[in-house]
């Protein structure tokens, strides 16, 4: 069975129409989605990380407030831009919040899309040594990080309080932590190279690249690289991989309100991202009858694992709790997800 989860952009706005007007609104609505899509069999609450806008930033506090209100669900990101991160101090956090959840942390991961801010990495105090890119920031975060949540000595211990001269490691430990990593992918390569490192695959509704195929096509093309990449690794666990979709079934007087007339989103898009040529995936809009037979034929989700929902958050808790019921209920079964 394919797990289902949504992803939140926590954005919050005072702007007419938003349930969402605060910050604080965004942070309670978020634990309240994450309660309500447990109890109607929605299987992962995912929130993407931004900087510097009023989208959520912070991941650990929320997802350490959920695990405690929550018993089944998976808690994740889509994703950490690990340029900002201070892998160690990370670590801790990632690691108290996975044993607050009893081991369901998904943590995704990545190089992080453009931000409103310039540079903004370095006003927290991290930027690329000379000759390195951002990718390679977030690359080397990323390897400090892994290797401090699997026990590795990464700080000198102080014999006069230890006894000892060896390296010590970052407290707590959570096992099983390391294998429920996830790295953000927008193209076929860093898709190999995520195998080639052992950590999960979380692919977007947007790549970074366009080969003039549909979106699916070449989403799928990028896990089955992504797969034979990891066999040729070697790895002995079998890999998870999550893939996102905007899915808006249109069942209610307010769905068709909100939504009825998007048929621009309703085809795959191409277009200009951070210098170079990128794919956006459409939206899914429509009868559920219809989007089920839609995405039993998007190659793309048919062989993820995990298909994560994009919500809109601003329409609040109880819109969006009904429109990840109705994916559950009319949707999912017809798309072979259920």
């Amino acid at each position: 069975m394919t797990r289902i989860g949504f992803l939140s952009f926590g954005h919050w706005q005072p702007i007419p129409g938003s349930e969402t007007r605060t910050a604080r609104d965004a942070l309670l609505q978020s634990i309240e989605l994450a309660v309500a899509a447990e109890e109607i069999g929605i299987d992962g609450a995912y929130f993407r990380v931004h900087h510097f806008a009023r989208q959520l930033a912070s991941p650990f506090p929320l997802l350490a407030a959920i695990a405690a209100k929550t018993s089944r669900i998976e808690i994740g990101t889509g994703v950490i831009d690990m340029r900002y991160e201070n892998p160690l101090y990370m670590a801790e956090e990632a690691a108290a919040t996975d044993l607050i959840s009893d081991g369901r942390l998904q943590l995704g991961v990545s190089r992080g899309s453009p931000e409103t801010a310039l540079n903004g990495s370095e006003s927290f105090g991290f930027m690329p040594e000379e000759g390195t890119t951002d990718a390679d920031l977030a690359r080397a975060h990323t390897e400090l990080f892994r290797a401090a949540i699997t026990g590795a000595g990464v700080a000198h211990a102080n014999p006069q309080m230890t006894g000892s001269s060896g390296a010590l490691a970052i407290q707590p430990q959570s096992p099983g932590l390391a294998d429920r990593i996830w790295w953000g992918s927008g193209t076929r390569k860093t898709a190999e190279w995520t195998a080639e490192q052992g950590m999960n695959l979380m692919s977007s509704t947007l790549l970074s690249e366009d080969t003039g195929v549909p979106f699916d096509e070449l989403q799928a093309e990028q896990i089955e690289l992504y797969r034979a990449a990891w066999k040729r690794a070697g790895w002995q666990r079998e890999p998870r991989v999550s893939v996102s979709r905007s899915i808006l079934p249109l069942v209610s007087d307010a769905d068709r309100a909100y939504f009825g007339g998007s048929a621009r989103d309703r085809e795959d898009q191409v277009g200009y991202l951070d210098g170079g040529l990128a794919r956006f995936g459409k939206s899914y809009i429509g009868e559920p009858d219809a989007l089920a037979s839609d995405l039993a034929n998007d190659a793309a989700v048919q062989a993820a694992d995990t298909v994560l929902v994009t919500v809109p958050n601003q329409l609040g808790v109880d819109y969006n709790t009904r429109l990840l019921e109705s994916i559950v209920k009319y949707v999912a079964p017809g798309a072979g997800l259920r």
